[in-house]
C-alpha cells in the first residue's frame, strides 16, 4: 500500500504504532519524506484480522491510504 502525510501527519510516528499496537510486520519498500510532505510503500505482513485493524486503523488517521494488492503472508 501507499501512504501519503501532509506535514502534521509526517512528524507523527505511525509507522512505530502500527509495529507496536498491532500483530503484524512493516515493511518499508520505498519511502519520500520531507518535513512538509511524505508518501511510503509499505507492505503488512501478519494475521488477515490483524492487517485489516491496522489497514482500518490507518484509515482513521487521516492519511490517504491506497492500497496496491491484497495479499497476506502468514
Amino acid at each position: 500500500m501507499t501512504i501519503s502525510a501532509d506535514s502534521n501527519q509526517v512528524k507523527e510516528p505511525w509507522i512505530w504504532r502500527l509495529s507496536r499496537d498491532f500483530n503484524i510486520k512493516v515493511n518499508i519498500l520505498k519511502a519520500n519524506v520531507d518535513t512538509d510532505f511524505g508518501w511510503m510503500q509499505i507492505s503488512l505482513e501478519g494475521p488477515l484480522e490483524e492487517v485489516q485493524r491496522a489497514t482500518a486503523w490507518l484509515h482513521t488517521t487521516g492519511m490517504h491510504v491506497d492500497p496496491l494488492q491484497r495479499s497476506v503472508g502468514a
